[in-house]
């Protein structure tokens, strides 16, 4: 009889490998009724619940019964009331703090009437599919500064979570941007302010489907005169932050039923709300662009593979990441490194950036993301004592740091600890000194290269970069048709980036 390892097992991958559009006959003059029906059925036939809600009353209800579900504990009424005032439905708390308690605080407390704590889960981040999504339509909202009435909204749990806002085939879609804009101001904090929770927006006409994240929703300010003064001082959120969704070859995916069946996949919706949004230091709400969720999953998956296949401290334990200047690197390697981290098999995760690149660009971006991150790590004294902090789980140093580290130690405990290494703008000369080093004094790691500028064959002898190494050769790539393993495990290049709009000017 066979036996078979398992090589590794994980759930779908967020962004699907590649999509072929649905054919189907011109829907040009679609109503906006039928389009917001069609869509609802086809959230259905996902395995969403349709339900109806027709009050304020009915949607706290709604709430109370789904985290009943999800926790498995029936509230006494006592309770819910007093959970539900002050965890979820608090007057002081407004989009920051609710935001948090999505992303960060979604462990609550219920104090019992014995006087025991229980935690109470308002998402379920460790079993995505233990979350139940619902949607409904036409929701009404009658307080706030004008009545108002919202297309759909997705309840996670019972928490609106994802609010989408649909315009007939023809209409420009800033049409529906503009009007989530108008309900941040003057409805979603209306009555229990249960719509501060939504942390993504999808506006569609249709032909054209983009997603964004509450970045910098306006704050409702009561006092007319502190609202007047706050319009100028504070904006709400801008049309260039809104992205396309799209497949793992960077084909963009605008149609709303190709981006239901993608987007709106459940294991893709949950893995977004749940994984690949970053709450910044700053309280702004972050969410990742396709590219970015792709690069970081082929990390996650080529450091478990190699992990289960033994083949840690090899190059097909890493490779590299091609995506062009101005695409979120800062951004993509965090999250990967947050999450590499959190495999239970990790010791110790490295982000290396040559000095001048800590001292100034990515030390601030860190910061952003993680405040403190990049501070700590003055002296190669302080590495040292990272490197045997086993609490120190993500250490981010320069290259010269790491490197003089192991110039005076050249036995050291950490040699032998399972790392993952991520070195930013891994194109420049001295990585391949750095990487020898690497090599011949840690045992047990993974290394990954982030760059705008790989180095191919055919410019590695240029007059920039004199009998340099390739990008592959140092950090191992994916192989090709000829099987030459020189491809990145995923590339987002200038040319995807003008037809995504997402340059940044030069």
């Amino acid at each position: 009889m066979n036996s078979f390892e398992i090589v590794a097992s994980s759930t779908e991958s967020t962004v699907v490998a590649e999509y072929t559009s649905e054919k189907r006959k011109s829907t040009d003059y679609q109503s906006e009724a039928v389009l917001e029906q069609d869509f609802i059925n086809r959230l259905v036939s996902q395995g969403y619940e349709y339900i109806t809600i027709k009050s304020e009353q009915d949607l706290i209800d709604n709430l109370r019964t789904q985290l009943e579900k999800l926790n498995n504990y029936t509230f006494f009424d006592k309770e819910w009331n007093d959970f539900y005032n002050s965890a979820i439905s608090n007057g002081n708390d407004g989009i920051v703090e609710k935001t948090r308690k999505i992303q960060e605080d979604y462990l609550q407390n219920l104090t019992l009437d014995n006087g025991y704590v229980k935690n109470i889960k308002l998402i379920d981040k460790t079993n995505i599919h233990n979350n139940h999504l619902q949607v409904i339509n036409q929701y009404e909202e009658n307080e706030g500064e004008h009545k108002t009435r919202y297309d759909v909204t997705i309840l996670v749990n019972g928490l609106p979570l994802v609010h989408i806002e649909l315009k007939k085939r023809g209409n420009a879609i800033r049409e529906a941007f503009n009007q989530i804009n108008r309900y941040q101001r003057d409805s979603f904090w209306a009555g229990s302010g249960l719509y501060q929770y939504v942390q993504l927006f999808v506006i569609s006409n249709g032909t054209h489907t983009k997603y964004y994240s509450n970045t910098t929703r306006f704050q409702h300010i009561k006092d007319n005169a502190e609202k007047n003064a706050a319009k100028k001082k504070k904006t709400s959120n801008s049309f260039e932050f809104t992205s396309y969704w799209a497949d793992e070859k960077n084909r963009i995916i605008p149609d709303l039923v190709d981006f239901t069946k993608t987007f709106f996949a459940k294991h893709t919706l949950l893995n977004i709300l749940t994984r690949y949004c970053v709450f910044t230091s700053e309280d702004l709400l972050l969410v990742m662009r396709p590219y970015q969720i792709a690069a970081t999953e082929k990390i996650l998956n080529r450091i478990i593979v190699s992990t289960n296949l033994k083949k840690n401290g090899r190059k097909e334990a890493g490779g590299y990441i091609w995506h062009t200047t101005g695409s979120g690197k800062t951004l993509t390697s965090f999250k990967t490194a947050q999450l590499a981290q959190g495999l239970n098999f990790i010791d110790k995760v490295l982000f290396v950036v040559d000095r001048k690149d800590l001292d100034y660009q990515t030390m601030k971006e860190y910061d952003r993301f993680e405040k403190g991150a990049a501070n700590s790590n003055t002296s190669t004294k302080i590495l040292q004592k990272q490197m045997e902090d086993d609490n120190a789980k993500i250490i981010i140093t320069t290259i010269q740091k790491l490197d003089k580290f192991i110039s005076k130690n050249k036995e050291h405990e950490v040699y032998k600890k399972h790392i993952v290494m991520i070195f930013d703008e891994c194109h420049r000369s001295q990585f391949g000194d750095m990487h020898k080093s690497i090599t011949k004094h840690f045992k047990n790691y993974h290394i990954f290269g982030f760059t705008g500028t790989p180095i191919f064959a055919s410019n590695s002898n240029s007059s920039n970069a004199p009998n340099m190494r390739t990008t592959a050769q140092i950090f191992g790539g994916e192989p090709d048709e000829n099987g030459n393993k020189v491809r990145p495990l995923h590339a987002y290049t200038i040319v995807d980036a003008i037809h995504d709009g997402n340059v940044l000017p030069f």
